[in-house]
């Protein structure tokens, strides 16, 4: 059965299917709170390190972004030729086989149930300091937040996206008034011309600026991996030929925007050798603008961003192990969807992995962070090897797609070589 065929099967009696009733806006707002989090406080620092020159130093976010736009060309035709929930597990999948699919979902699930963890924990530390009450009860607020977000989503795909749009936009908010505030009220906390120049960093040459400028450009991809979320929710995008592509181009502007005008902002009002090796060089820039009251603006914001980025990130582990459960790659249980279009199953058993990781205390300086599970180059090999739908295979008798079963879950961990011969998907 091919996924044609598939997609145009009805629901099976008892069950919801996933619901066609997401648009550009969500894609947008599910991508900025998947990027942005708490690693922009640290960004510019690391950077500046390397690059100590206003020009350079801001420079290397455009050509970031440029970067970023070569990957979207990519992503967003796949993304409107394979309209499936799941994210680059699709992909990867119908252009390396089961296994590599099987491997790189597997990867990307544990991975952003193990960001969720530690974001949880994050945000409980943050609590901690604005409100001393809290102090000491990052376990409980961690696995407190995730479980909220959760109930959230079983309602439906609908309460989940209402959520990541207000958290979005209150985020994005934030962002532009800080850096309004920047530029209206920093001006007068600026250090003199002559303390700039006296304090300047001195720029590297020859190979050392070469290698460093690599280094920052390495740190701004990394930074604003992420642009992609829609493609976790192809089949859940009204228009998915048109609005796909939309939502791509239309987060990777708006990361990118975000990113450049807050690092314009820090320049502005702190010398590049305050900014140079500075973790918390955007905390630094609020406390000139906002006097004793930066720390406590900061960190509401960052906040804010990381319940965002709960959000996000808790949508995109379902899809990606209802997709992989679809196609017989996990437990077919997995599967299920209520009637509100979340896939409950998935919802618990990821929610449960990252309140596991919580509960354990996640150190969130240690634990892997939430990427993308193929990096944007390796995009357009994939995207030729898909044009041409793979051959059935010869022997006609070959099974479908195997059940996943915890003997192919224990081999996977042991990672030995599996022979999955059919790459069709199978009907949820």
């Amino acid at each position: 059965m091919n996924s044609e065929q598939a997609e145009s099967l009805p629901a099976q009696p008892g069950r919801g299917r996933l619901l066609q009733v997401l648009g550009v806006w969500f894609g947008i707002a599910a991508a900025i709170g998947n990027t942005i989090a708490a690693g922009i406080v640290r960004a510019q620092g690391y950077i500046a390190g390397f690059l100590p020159n206003v020009w350079m130093f801001l420079g290397v976010w455009l050509l970031g972004g440029i970067y970023a736009l070569v990957g979207a060309s990519s992503l967003a035709e796949l993304g409107a030729a394979i309209p499936r929930s799941g994210g680059q597990y699709n992909y990867s999948r119908r252009a390396l086989g089961e296994y590599a699919g099987f491997i790189v979902g597997w990867s990307d699930w544990l991975s952003t149930c193990g960001t969720n963890a530690a974001v949880g924990l994050v945000i409980g530390e943050y609590l901690g300091v604005l409100v001393p009450a809290l102090a000491g009860y990052d376990k409980t607020i961690a696995v407190s937040v995730l479980l909220g977000f959760a109930l959230l989503q079983w309602r439906g795909v609908i309460w989940g996206s209402a959520a990541q749009l207000l958290t979005s936009a209150l985020k994005s908010g934030a962002f532009v008034i800080l850096v309004l505030a920047c530029f209206l009220l920093g001006g007068k906390s600026r250090p003199s011309a002559e303390v700039v120049a006296s304090a300047q960093p001195v720029l590297a040459s020859g190979w050392a600026l070469a290698l460093g400028f690599m280094f920052a450009l390495q740190k701004v991809v990394y930074t604003v991996d992420g642009w992609d979320g829609v493609i976790y929710f192809g089949e859940e995008v009204r228009d998915p030929g048109r609005d796909v592509p939309r939502a791509i181009f239309g987060s990777v502007f708006s990361i990118i925007g975000i990113y450049f005008l807050l690092s314009a902002a820090v320049a502005y009002v702190l010398p590049m050798n305050q900014i140079a090796g500075n973790d918390f060089a955007l905390g630094a820039a609020a406390e000139r603008v906002f006097g004793s009251y930066g720390d406590i603006v900061i960190r509401s914001i960052i906040i804010i961003s990381l319940l965002s980025c709960i959000n996000a990130c808790q949508m995109f582990a379902t899809r990606v192990l209802y997709a992989m459960s679809c196609d017989r790659l996990f437990f077919r249980v997995a599967s299920r969807v209520n009637t509100g279009g979340t896939p409950v199953v998935a919802l618990a058993l990821s929610t449960g992995v990252g309140k596991w990781g919580g509960r354990r205390g996640l150190n969130p300086r240690h634990s892997v962070p939430q990427t993308d599970a193929l990096p944007a180059e390796l995009l357009p090999p994939l995207q030729i090897q898909f044009i041409t739908p793979p051959s059935p295979p010869k022997d006609a008798s070959a099974p479908a797609a195997p059940h996943f079963s915890p003997r192919l879950f224990h081999c996977s961990l042991r990672t030995r070589t599996l022979h999955l011969p059919s790459l069709q998907p199978s009907p949820c």
